[in-house]
């Protein structure tokens, strides 16, 4: 099995060091840069699986960076914020981002959340009992292909948006709510703001098209249907 690729975009030194020592611990190949510019040069020509990406960087800021990787890439990005304020979470996650860390972090969480991305993402076979792919009446799931199509067109999903609406698909009809879709696509306990769901959700019924699939219950969850 290939070695993952995980790609540190941080302009402090100190978290270079310790980010860095733990990714070579965990036998992870990586590559870093201190500035925007030297970010995006090293994502593009790297193609790392996973991004570690700070919001306030010289040169380029992360959100930029980020809408720039999202032109042409899915790859999973962890965003990194000092600020306080849940709206710049909000915006960085609207633009494309997979996950975020509030600073100061641990970074055996760093680590943990980089390994459950990267347990998705190795296409794990359906379960026996399941099938390989989930049919319904307009959307077909492929689950060892992650891949889903609406009719005939095949749907560019991120890797949390595809298990979101994995998990969704599982529980046709049912609700659920936004802590059991952070358990189910995240795949560890998550202790951010649950409005992370809200904001992949939005991208799924944009990137489904106007035959919304997925219904909001206010103050409960979401619930798949197609009938």
């Amino acid at each position: 099995m290939p070695v993952a690729k995980i790609l540190l975009i941080d302009d402090e030194p100190s978290i270079h060091n310790v980010v860095t020592a733990y990714l070579k611990t965990e036998g992870y190949e990586y590559q870093s840069a201190m500035d925007g510019p030297s970010g995006l040069a090293s994502a593009r020509s790297f193609k790392p699986d996973v991004i570690i990406l700070d919001v306030m960087l010289p040169g380029m800021d992360g959100i930029e960076i980020l809408a720039n990787l999202r032109r042409a890439s899915n790859v999973y990005v962890i965003m990194l914020t000092a600020r306080t304020e849940e709206i710049d979470k909000i915006i960085g996650l609207s633009v494309g981002a997979d996950d975020y860390l509030t600073k100061p972090f641990s970074p055996r969480e760093l680590i943990a959340r980089i390994k459950a991305a990267l347990r998705r993402m190795q296409s794990p076979l359906p379960d026996a009992n399941e099938p390989a792919m989930l049919n319904f009446a307009h959307l077909q799931i492929d689950l060892s292909a992650r891949r889903v199509r609406v009719e005939e067109r095949i749907i560019e999903l991120t890797s949390v948006e595809f298990d979101l609406l994995v998990a969704l698909a599982r529980h046709h009809s049912m609700v659920l709510s936004r802590e059991q879709l952070l358990e189910k696509a995240w795949g560890y306990d998550y202790y951010g703001d649950t409005r992370v769901v809200d904001v992949h959700i939005g991208h799924i019924r944009q990137k489904l098209g106007e035959d919304h699939y997925i219904e909001t219950l206010r103050g409960v969850g979401y619930r798949f249907e197609d009938k």
